[in-house]
């Protein structure tokens, strides 16, 4: 592993920084098995990519590491005209490019500053347009209310007669929360429990995540949210409600209670966007901006050969 310098503690237009770029998150999410490529300038850091190469039936896969909507690169640039600005970009995407491991296949999730992808696109690569959504501006709570669906406003005015929000339950219960929505589809959680730990672990020790849990009277908890923030932005990361309760508007509570306390820390709030239909349809409703990212990805010719036969099977 490469010595690890701390990252910048606040944004800058001249960063992409975020938090599941941080050394202390990837050891939680990817312990022993996350590698950090890096363009130094004397001795400082001005780019960095993490990435987590594996090795599966004798390929090499290069991938987002689980619980990690985004990676990609971090850069810092000096350049104060866009001409000067873009080749440096170029130099420094480039110098990164040089340091991946030869791979069978690649797919990364960039973070939505990073715009420019014509250097990988120059050395092979694809990139297809996913979405997030975003509340910029939610300093003035007022403005935010006035912006969410009225379908919204009313589910969580129902929850609030209804409903205790609370913050101090066990992850173990947020986690039995989140199994039931998966459940519900008749399907697993997408990772272990254990790694889901070892992130809390991380996250306490760091003081970025919040978590909250809609409550009834009678004990039922209808919902929960995972919530992670760093300098600049609070991040829905997980949640879950309880199928048979699904009609109290818990959930839309919870997203409430998250963007009021992202608005308290002068933060933005980031849905980490879904391409589900449903899914994207809740976070549509917040009167969050819709915001694309790139999602870079790459394929040896037999990889290629494989994955089609693979969604021709499945269809």
């Amino acid at each position: 592993m490469l010595d690890r310098p701390v990252f910048p503690s606040t944004e800058s237009p001249k960063t992409a920084y975020c938090i599941f770029q941080e050394p202390w998150w990837l050891d939680a999410v990817a312990a022993g098995a996350w590698q950090s490529l890096e363009v130094t300038r004397g001795t400082r850091v001005v780019a960095r990519m993490p990435i987590v190469p594996r090795r599966v039936c004798g390929f090499t896969i290069i991938r987002q590491p689980p619980l990690t909507p985004t990676l990609g690169p971090w850069i810092e640039l000096s350049g104060i005209t866009m001409a000067k600005r873009l080749t440096e970009e170029k130099n420094l995407f480039n110098d990164l490019i040089d340091q991946l491991p030869k791979w069978d296949y690649i797919q990364l999730n960039f973070n939505h500053r990073i715009t420019n992808w014509l250097p990988f696109y120059w050395r092979g690569l694809k990139q297809t347009t996913r979405y997030t959504y975003i509340l910029n501006y939610i300093s003035d709570l007022d403005q935010v209310w006035l912006g969410l669906q009225e379908n919204v406003r009313r589910h969580i005015r129902n929850a609030e007669r209804r409903l205790t929000v609370r913050d101090d339950l066990s992850v173990e219960t947020l986690l039995d929360v989140v199994e039931l929505t998966f459940s519900r589809q008749n399907r697993r959680l997408p990772f272990p429990r254990e790694l889901f730990r070892c992130v809390e672990t991380a996250c306490v020790a760091h003081d970025a995540r919040r978590m909250l849990f809609a409550q009834d009277a009678d004990g039922r908890i209808h919902a929960a949210l995972y919530l992670i923030m760093d300098t600049s932005y609070a991040y829905y990361l997980l949640g879950g409600a309880d199928p048979r309760l699904r009609s109290s508007g818990a959930q839309s509570l919870l997203f409430w209670e998250a963007i009021k306390l992202a608005s308290r820390k002068n933060l933005k709030f980031d849905f980490e966007g879904s391409m589900i239909e449903p899914i994207e349809r809740v976070f549509r409703a917040f009167g969050a901006v819709q915001v694309p990212y790139l999602q870079i990805y790459g394929a040896a010719p037999l990889v290629k050969i494989l994955l089609l036969i693979r969604e021709l099977s499945h269809r």
